[in-house]
């Protein structure tokens, strides 16, 4: 019985399916003085996501790129060339990594770099929206030199409303059937940003979860959570070493015909309404863990040391200008911000409680031009 057991067991093991998954999960850095390469200890980590093959790790300037060795966390039994842990010149750009599956089927290529930070000198930052293209899922995303503009869209992609039948019947992705998207042409100048409180069908009533808005936002979106904690997919805000004092730009909005709750019911008499800030805070705690807010903690964190928000968003269909001056709840310490010790946040949504599945379907913002004002501490 013991050998027919020890036989059966042997089968199973045999017949188990090789893993067709190639993903880099979390690359890190070793470093025997990492206080010189990086500005804080846990930059030496990044975690990537599922929908990212860019991995960038910020290094203080002078950082000698000519032989680094970043080390990677892949997906179990898949191969990656060049070696985990092999030495690199990175001193002329990114280098490709290639990650391929254990059933030899998949492959996947990353694009690491190291980027050399240094100080913000301008006094205005600027954001036209101008530089986006369609990636490779069939959603619009947005490129600065600054910052990380990120959306929701990659979560929308579940709900499969932005997916339609060809004529060969087929199907393919409408990129301008997603929550947010780009406007060619239409915006105050050039083009601009469309955020639109969309259905999710059947699929997110299923999930409670039947209504996207429409958002743009500075950080990143974690497509692996919004299954199992919306609010954690949203990671808001990325370091930055000035004192924001206004944000202001240009809007246009127009709110959906009914208010639904978050079990689908209309709410009668309400009105949804667009939501725009920006919040500052502080991205380590006491004892040095990295802080990055999400939907549940963006406005009430005890980190936060300031915000923007914008008041009084009105229906329009005229580009409008908006401005909100930051009120600060806490002294920002010069040590920290040199050090990128505070992240900044700018959010746009075209449901002010989308978040939490609420709002108008067919609520429309529109954004563009917009500038963040920064001076140096007083």
């Amino acid at each position: 019985m013991l050998l027919a057991s020890c036989c059966a067991l042997a089968s199973c093991f045999k017949d188990e399916p090789a893993n067709a998954e190639c993903d880099i999960e979390v690359a890190w850095i070793h470093a025997d003085a990492p206080e010189e390469m990086f500005y804080n200890l846990t930059d030496t980590l990044v975690r990537v996501l599922y929908t990212d093959n860019l991995i960038t790790f910020d290094v203080r300037s002078g950082t000698d790129l000519s032989a680094l060795a970043p080390q990677f966390i892949i997906t179990p039994n898949a191969t990656i060339e060049p070696a985990s842990g092999s030495v690199q010149d990175f001193s002329h750009g990114p280098v490709t990594y290639k990650v391929t599956s254990e059933d030899r089927q998949w492959s996947r290529e990353y694009y690491v770099s190291f980027n050399i930070v240094t100080r913000t000198e301008v006094d205005t930052l600027r954001f036209g929206f101008e530089d986006y293209q369609i990636n490779s899922s069939s959603y619009y995303e947005w490129n600065d030199t600054q910052f990380r503009w990120s959306t929701g869209n990659p979560g929308y992609v579940l709900s499969g409303m932005a997916t339609e039948i060809v004529e060969d019947g087929g199907y393919q992705t409408n990129p301008d059937k997603f929550p947010s998207v780009a406007l060619e042409g239409q915006g105050y100048k050039g083009s601009c940003v469309k955020l639109t409180t969309l259905s999710t069908g059947g699929w997110g009533a299923l999930k409670d979860m039947r209504i996207a808005a429409g958002n743009l936002f500075i950080g990143s979106f974690d497509a692996t959570m919004a299954m199992t904690d919306a609010l954690k997919a949203t990671n808001f805000g990325e370091p930055f070493d000035r004192r924001p004092t206004k944000l202001r730009g240009y809007y246009k909005f127009e709110p959906g015909e009914n208010y639904q709750d978050f079990y689908g019911n209309l709410v009668a008499g309400k009105a949804d309404v667009a939501d725009m800030y920006a919040v500052f805070y502080r991205n380590h705690d006491e004892s040095g863990k990295a802080i990055v807010l999400d939907g549940a903690d963006i406005k009430s964190s005890p980190y936060i040391v300031g915000m923007a928000q914008v008041a009084d968003i009105r229906t329009t269909d005229q580009w409008t200008e908006f401005e909100a001056e930051f009120e600060f709840v806490q002294e920002i310490d010069q040590t920290l911000l040199d050090n990128r010790g505070y992240s900044l946040a700018i959010v746009f949504s075209s449901s002010v409680n989308g978040a939490y599945f609420e709002g108008a379907i067919g609520s429309t913002l529109l954004v563009d031009e917009v500038e963040l004002i920064c001076t140096d501490i007083q």
